[in-house]
């Protein structure tokens, strides 16, 4: 069966989408070229019932009426945005194009670089131009994993095409996965606005980080302030201090190589790298409070996970804090209903069967996650010393960052 839809990339970002495209009936090709798509058999099973192909053919990316372009863009030794796979899916779709297709890029990328890195790659490779004989467009991914009530079918779409003609058929495209598309004056606005969103939430991650820091240092309660605060209905959106900022949408300087960096964002990454180290602080000054040293101590991690009630370990402080518990001759151990195993510098680091009994059996135990499946009253009595890095536990029943 002929697919309507290429998603080229089945990473973090073109998975979902391939999957959402899958739900709303339309007839998906999956392209990867590199590593296998990280598809569970039981998904893997119901995306091919629904009309769902993976492939490692470019050949059959020429079959398509719609390609979206998912391709990852990790950051280089220099600190860049290395575009290397959006370049190789490039080129793998244009020796295939054909007329009257819409392109899409979804990954992130400088304001730009569908104009000035993917528009001519596309040109060279197909002998076509864009704008005339297919349409381009560029629409940031809102993925957001594990999250129940934002989904692809609720969460606006944003597009900017090279021409009104290419935005309009790209809208079309995304018509037929969600509720609203909004439509950018260009590619450019539309790629800055994944700067925008990406660096908004670093940037504010921060600055509630040094009020947790600050409040400690006065002795006031963070989590009250943030409780209050979120009262007032206009001018305010709450955010959480936590132990560091993991997750795929790394703060990134997407301004550009050629543009001026934004400040803010390199102060909120200071900020949040720092988040490690100083939880790392609190927790020894935790344990000479109560006559123990972190050489020796016994220290269980609860979850390790970037965010909560989902397996991704992706940028997760987890393993820089376990790293310095190891470097100050901590001996540790740790719980995640969804990590089976995890290793630090290639050494396996134990896991805790049963939750209550190493709670009662560590010096310390770190809350770094707070998972749905914990009972953290319970952690709370049992714990011979409970830090809290997310203001999880009732007020009283441990020791809140």
């Amino acid at each position: 069966m002929p697919a309507d839809l290429a998603v080229i990339g089945l990473g973090q970002l073109g998975l979902p989408l391939a999957q959402a495209a899958v739900t709303a009936g339309i007839p998906t090709l999956g392209y990867q070229s590199g590593d296998p798509a990280p598809l569970s058999a039981a998904d893997l099973r119901r995306m091919l019932s629904g009309g769902f192909r993976l492939t490692t053919n470019p050949a059959e990316l020429g079959r398509v009426r719609t390609a979206v372009i998912c391709a990852p863009t990790p950051l280089g030794a220099d600190g860049t945005l290395d575009l290397g796979h959006v370049a190789t899916a490039a080129r793998a779709l244009a020796a295939r194009l054909r007329p009257h297709t819409t392109v899409i890029l979804e990954s992130p990328v400088y304001p730009g670089t569908t104009e000035e890195f993917l528009r001519p790659l596309l040109e060279e490779g197909s002998g076509l131009s864009a704008g005339r004989d297919f349409h381009l467009a560029y629409s940031p991914s809102r993925v957001d994993p594990g999250n129940r009530d934002h989904t692809p079918a609720n969460i606006p779409k944003v597009i900017g095409g090279l021409t009104p003609a290419c935005t309009e058929s790209a809208a079309a495209f995304y018509g037929r996965l969600t509720d609203k598309v909004v439509r950018a004056r260009g590619p450019r606005e539309a790629e800055t606005v994944q700067l925008l969103e990406t660096n908004y939430r670093h940037v504010n991650i921060a600055l509630v980080n040094e009020m947790a820091v600050l409040c400690h240092d006065l002795g006031v309660d963070l989590w009250d302030v943030i409780r209050c605060a979120e009262t007032k209905p206009f001018g305010f959106q709450g955010f959480r201090p936590g132990p560091g900022v993991g997750g795929h949408a790394v703060p990134r300087d997407l301004a550009g190589p050629r543009a001026r960096s934004l400040r803010m964002v390199e102060l909120a990454q200071q900020v949040n790298h720092h988040m490690p180290q100083y939880v790392i602080q609190r927790a020894a000054a935790l344990l000479n409070e109560h006559g123990k040293s972190a050489r020796g101590a016994r220290v269980l991690l609860l979850g390790v996970t970037y965010k909560p009630d989902h397996a991704d370990q992706q940028g997760s402080p987890a393993h820089e804090i376990a790293l310095r518990l190891l470097e100050l001759g901590a001996a540790i151990s740790y719980h995640d209903p969804y990590v089976p195993s995890w290793s630090v510098l290639d050494r396996p680091v134990p896991r805790a069967d049963s939750l209550y009994e190493a709670a009662a059996d560590a010096d310390l135990t770190i809350l770094l996650q707070h998972h749905r499946t914990y009972d953290l009253q319970g952690l709370s009595v049992k714990a011979q010393l409970l830090f809290d890095t997310r203001g999880a536990t009732p007020t009283g029943a441990a020791h809140r960052l």
